[in-house]
């Protein structure tokens, strides 16, 4: 039986999602977690790993099993046995050709800035902070240059290695509300880096450092050491996965607000 799972979690004190040797991961404490709820070693597949201090309201996952159980003990198994930062949402059977990264259709991340002139104390891990003044019409305008298919190999990290950098940018919006900042990005998929790397340069742009046109000459550039700054991981959420309707998935939150 193959399980589908949408998970949740505060990213900051985990190495990342991916399971790595002498490393507190993401995929190391659900792992962990289902396979004390199978009572047999689990092993699942991811939406899109994530790195170091980045957060999932919309995760989703995949494992197979032969272990009997109803969904709500799979969903109340796990979390009972899962540290308080990371939570199943929800569990469904789907078919043998469901994949959780190979299925998704499109991918969905926000990433929120503070800005205000004094550090934040409550969200300091949840948000990047921007001290700048920030100039949202200028950012929106850039976004615009961005959204399309194109090549962003000047908005991936160097060490990234996808085969291709083209990708299809279906939505990119900057809004404010108050001292909060959202830039929500949905794309067919994402590169190492992507949304970081383009919230630097809208960031740049924002504080009148760069003007509106640059996000279109970084790309047209498609040579990363051209490109601006990464943001930090900390402000990053992936909000939500989309699936052919034929899984009759639930539908992860479309925003976070804090």
């Amino acid at each position: 039986m193959r399980l589908a799972l949408g998970v949740e979690y505060d990213g900051s004190g985990y190495s990342g999602w991916q399971s790595q040797p002498q490393q507190r991961t993401v995929q190391g404490v659900v792992e962990q977690a289902l396979s004390q709820v199978a009572d047999h070693p689990v092993r699942i597949a991811c939406a899109g790993r994530t790195d170091t201090g980045v957060h999932a309201a919309g995760q989703v996952i995949h494992f197979d099993t032969e272990a009997k159980r109803t969904l709500r003990s799979w969903v109340f198994g796990a979390n009972a046995n899962l540290p308080k930062d990371v939570v199943i949402l929800w569990a469904r059977v789907v078919p043998d050709s469901f994949h959780a990264r190979f299925a998704a259709l499109q991918r969905r991340y926000r990433y929120v800035i503070f800005n205000r002139t004094v550090r934040p104390t409550f969200l300091a891990r949840r948000v990047t902070w921007e001290y700048r003044p920030l100039n949202e019409e200028l950012m929106r305008e850039a976004a615009g240059y961005l959204i399309g298919r194109h090549d962003f190999n000047a908005y991936r990290a160097v060490a990234c290695q996808a085969s291709s950098p083209v990708r299809h940018v279906y939505q990119l919006d900057v809004s404010r509300q108050g001292e909060m900042l959202y830039i929500d990005i949905e794309a067919n998929a994402f590169l190492h880096h992507m949304v970081r790397n383009i919230a630097g340069v809208l960031m740049a742009i924002g504080s009148g450092e760069q003007s509106p046109e640059w996000a279109r000459e970084v790309l047209e550039t498609r040579d990363r050491r051209l490109g601006g700054v990464t943001a930090p991981p900390c402000g990053l959420y992936l909000v939500r996965v989309s699936y052919p309707e034929q899984y009759d998935l639930p539908f992860s939150p479309l925003c976070l607000q804090l």
